[in-house]
């Protein structure tokens, strides 16, 4: 997991930001570029639920708006004992944003399992499909 461990970590530290009001079940998200660089993001909840957006696409529209397209890895954390995997929103986020990249999930209680997106969603609505 040591290639994963920094992402692990700046997603905790995202998680502390969370804005979970209504659920409090707060989320940190790291998104990892080719190049190293790391963007985060936490879940930001709204009274009108459907305006609540999650962490993985904070973080993944964070990155975008800056500039960057090549992605390698993305970590989800959060407190739950079991792994919280993405949405099915984010994976479709995910998998046209970011590709078949490595999904790193992380609790607060030290587990840590690694996925790719093909396997989460193993088949897409993309480019592909129009």
């Amino acid at each position: 997991m040591s290639d994963y461990q920094e992402l692990i970590d700046a997603a905790r530290r995202a998680r502390e930001n969370a804005l979970a009001p209504f659920s409090k079940f707060h989320v940190g998200a790291a998104l990892r570029g080719r190049d190293g660089r790391i963007w985060t993001g936490c879940n930001v909840e709204n009274a009108s639920y459907g305006l609540t957006i999650c962490a993985e696409r904070v973080a993944i529209f964070k990155a975008i708006s800056e500039g960057a397209r090549e992605f390698d890895a993305i970590s989800v954390v959060t407190a739950a004992e079991r792994l919280t995997p993405p949405c099915g929103a984010c994976r479709q986020i995910i998998w046209e944003m970011c590709g078949d990249v490595a999904v790193v999930l992380a609790n607060l209680q030290g587990e840590v399992t690694v996925h790719r997106m093909k396997d989460l969603l193993p088949f897409p609505f993309d480019n592909r499909s129009l």
